[in-house]
């Protein structure tokens, strides 16, 4: 699995991934950075890469165009900091690595991780902010 950084994120996020045997890339080392996050979604469905990112558009595009990819892990926590989060993040991908292969939005927060499968068809109860 390939992973793309989303520019809210910083680029320390890269060297994190591959020490834990991730592919990863920056946005900013293959894009614009001020290219839309409709554009990074086309990138990474294209590329086949899940998105991480700290903007929760990337739910609200999978659940409006109700989208079957690519897969996108949102971060919900103050602190984005890789010392800080790491461990909530590989444990969300260890733990949904099945779903992101197939398609999934995983949220990553410091109470507890979700998941929905993609599309989502029915997203009445989809967080619309912080």
């Amino acid at each position: 699995m390939k992973i793309v950084i989303d520019m809210n994120l910083s680029p320390d996020w890269v060297s994190v991934f591959q020490e834990e045997g991730w592919e990863a890339v920056h946005w900013s080392q293959i894009g614009n950075p001020k290219t839309s996050d409709n554009e990074i979604m086309q990138w990474a469905r294209t590329n086949e890469h899940v998105v991480f990112t700290h903007d929760l558009d990337f739910g609200v595009i999978l659940a409006t165009c109700q989208a079957s990819g690519p897969s996108v892990i949102q971060v919900r926590t103050q602190n984005v900091h890789p010392s800080f989060l790491k461990k909530l993040v590989f444990k969300s991908l260890d733990q949904f690595r099945d779903y992101l292969e197939k398609g999934a939005l995983v949220t990553v927060d410091e109470a507890k991780n979700r998941v929905r499968l993609l599309p989502i068809l029915d997203f009445s109860n989809f967080p619309r902010g912080r």
